[in-house]
């Protein structure tokens, strides 16, 4: 059993679900690594195997669209203990984390603009100054908001698999294009051809509606995240075992049954609803599966130590996988882009993984944070201990109560 006493400081199990949802977010991002981001819904270019397209159809069912939430609705949870954290010390919270949201945005632009063009980290910085307006709220007021938002940006969804023929021949002519460029281009050739082609080619209004959005499309896993914080579920998960099961004994087959919908009809109007309803849903039966079955390990169990040393290492293990994974598929390097397949690239993501769980065990062996979370926490601080001061008036308080 693991957090049977769980105090104010880390959540065992948050750490352990978010070094589990690494390795789906992995597999996931491995399509885009090996394919690109418009070339992994092109597959027919890529000639794969009838076992790389049965790989690739579980992937879009189990993985794709349900770790990322994970991701967010963890990103939630911990915002709310931060800001409490930093309440508990006398600090006015929001100048901490307007620090830590231009900190991500910055790692994000260079990890975007650099490396990538799969980054989520400059959306959570983006998204976490509209967070502000709800880190206080109610967990009922947080709820409610993030149905609503997740019930008006699934539906806006619908319809949108309906491509015209010119669509289809702009994005057909752009992945063989990228085929070469990604397999073969310098990392300047690589680079321009991510910043400069758009397949989509998007008048200026429609994307800027689009960047406007996209706060509103990720806010519902954020919220969900924050009401959980505050509700401070996970932290005695024996205690909460029997919630967890009956969750996500529900949650899991709903979500797995709606996005297996949507796969099998990828033409119908209603399937992109039901992608994004039935990943957020799975990305819950996830979350409280995982907690479920946690609830049973000691907290000894290497299986428990290797996900939560993952996980306490998030940003630096998410940023090492497109280092690791663009030198192995870009021309740059190995050049393997679209050559493996699915079911290769699976596997050698699960590779990836078990090394990266090595390596973090070991770094946390000898420090406290992994070398981004100490950067993040040095500029949320301002300080180079990468700790908060308390405040004069907070510890005169503790004084006075160790006193009593």
């Amino acid at each position: 059993m693991i957090n049977q006493n769980e105090t104010g400081q880390r959540i065992r199990v948050i750490d352990a679900i978010r070094g589990f949802c690494l390795l789906g977010i992995l597999l996931a991002n491995m399509l885009i690594f090996q394919y690109g981001i418009y070339g992994k819904e092109e597959m027919q270019l890529f000639h794969p195997t009838s076992t790389d397209e049965v790989t690739h159809q579980v992937l879009k069912v189990a993985v794709e669209g349900s770790f990322m939430p994970i991701f967010m609705f963890l990103f939630g949870y911990s915002l709310f203990k931060l800001r409490k954290g930093l309440v508990a010390k006398g600090l006015k919270p929001a100048r901490y984390m307007v620090r830590r949201f231009f900190m991500l945005i910055g790692l994000g632009l260079m990890h975007s603009m650099l490396l990538w063009e799969g980054d989520i980290l400059l959306a959570y910085g983006i998204t976490g100054f509209f967070l502000l307006l709800f880190v206080k709220r109610k967990p009922k007021t947080l709820i409610i908001w993030g149905v609503i938002l997740s019930i008006l940006m699934s539906g806006l969804g619908y319809g949108l698999n309906e491509d015209t023929p010119k669509e289809k021949v702009r994005m057909h002519d752009y992945v063989e294009e990228s085929i070469t460029v990604y397999g073969e281009g310098t990392y300047r050739e690589i680079m321009n051809f991510r910043q400069e082609e758009d397949p989509l080619d998007l008048p200026v209004a429609v994307m800027a509606v689009l960047m406007a959005l996209m706060p509103m499309l990720l806010m519902p896993m954020f919220l969900f995240g924050i009401a959980a914080a505050n509700k401070q579920w996970f932290h005695n998960p024996k205690r909460e075992r029997r919630k967890f099961a009956w969750l996500s004994g529900i949650l899991l087959p709903l979500g797995l049954l709606l996005k297996a919908i949507a796969v099998l009809k990828p033409d119908w109007a209603w399937s992109s609803v039901l992608l994004s309803l039935g990943g957020q849903l799975l990305a819950f039966g996830y979350i409280f599966g995982l907690a479920f079955v946690m609830s049973f390990l000691s907290k000894r169990s290497y299986i428990i130590m290797a996900f939560e040393s993952v996980g306490r290492m998030s940003m630096t293990n998410y940023l090492m996988q497109t280092v690791i994974c663009t030198t192995i598929f870009y021309g740059y390097a190995l050049g393997w882009f679209g050559e493996i397949g699915v079911l290769n690239g699976v596997l050698l993501g699960i590779a990836i993984y078990a090394v990266q769980a090595v390596v973090s065990s070991f770094i946390l062996f000898w420090f406290k944070n992994g070398p981004f979370e100490r950067l993040l926490r040095i500029a949320t601080y301002w300080s180079f201990s990468g700790k908060a001061r308390v405040s004069k008036k907070a510890a005169d308080a503790q004084a006075a109560n160790a006193g009593l």
